[in-house]
């Protein structure tokens, strides 16, 4: 038996909608850009005129909205938020299921160890996550070089991506460690996605103040914003390996609550 190819198989439709779901999102999203410039209206006096908690909450704040690249810039937010949902729900949905859909009894008579199953299990959920994260950048790179005249914007939307892969794999792991750790399966999902957006709310209510940049640390979201790597032209390594520790510590949790819990069949 091959844990990676059957949990592939049967995430392949969720794979499907997700990535449709996404392409939408980008290409409405890019959308808008091209309403706004039709106006012949400048967009940036538009925003001037909020004020700036609203500009913060919007994520308009310092992006230089009359070109498509700043606009997709103001929409990386959103689509890092769907992006990260999906890769909570996803590592959730590997390690709970087995005891959630009552099917444990299809892996445990086989002669495959808990550790074995875990790695197959995310494996897969890493396939899924490079999907997901391949057709976004596709989408993207197409959409925004449409809307911008021809300019190519590419590099900077190959860095948000980067930076998006990091925080994939941070609320994966995440998804995966209250998987491994919880009694009640059928509530991880719902915990995991619960802890993805208290870190959501923390970004902007850190942007809001800037006495809290202290807690800047306690949400990934802050970590790559893409003003700030649009503006350097890079991903700042510290987070990069702040993400890495971050991944490594929850997927190590994983393994050894997986691993010694009793499991229901």
């Amino acid at each position: 038996m091959n844990v990676f190819f059957r949990e592939l198989k049967a995430h392949w439709k969720g794979i499907l909608f997700w990535s449709i779901g996404m392409v939408l999102l980008v290409g409405s999203g890019m959308a808008k850009y091209s309403a706004y410039q039709s106006t012949g209206q400048s967009i940036n006096q538009i925003v001037a005129q909020f004020p700036k908690s609203v500009q913060i909450i919007m994520g308009m704040s310092g992006f230089d909205l009359t070109t498509a690249a700043g606009f997709y810039g103001v929409l990386f937010l959103y689509i890092a938020l769907a992006a990260t949902i999906h890769a909570a729900l996803v590592g959730s949905d590997l390690i709970a299921k087995e005891e959630r859909d009552r099917t444990s009894e299809f892996l445990y008579p086989k002669p495959i160890s808990r550790v074995r199953v875990v790695t197959e299990k995310l494996l897969a959920g890493l396939v899924i996550l490079v999907i997901f994260n391949l057709v976004t950048t596709l989408s993207s790179v197409y959409f925004v070089k449409y809307l911008n005249k021809g300019v190519s914007a590419t590099h900077d939307i190959l860095l948000l991506m980067a930076g998006m892969a990091f925080l994939q794999l941070i609320f994966f792991a995440v998804g995966a460690a209250v998987a491994g750790v919880n009694k009640h399966q059928k509530s991880s999902a719902s915990i995991a996605t619960s802890v993805l957006l208290l870190t959501f709310i923390l970004y902007f209510v850190i942007n809001l103040n800037d006495k809290l940049d202290f807690l800047k640390y306690l949400s990934p979201f802050k970590y790559f914003e893409a003003h700030t790597i649009i503006t350097n032209g890079n991903l700042d390594p510290f987070y990069m390996v702040l993400s890495l520790i971050i991944t490594a510590a929850l997927i190590a949790s994983t393994y050894f609550t997986y691993s010694r819990r009793d499991l229901s069949v």
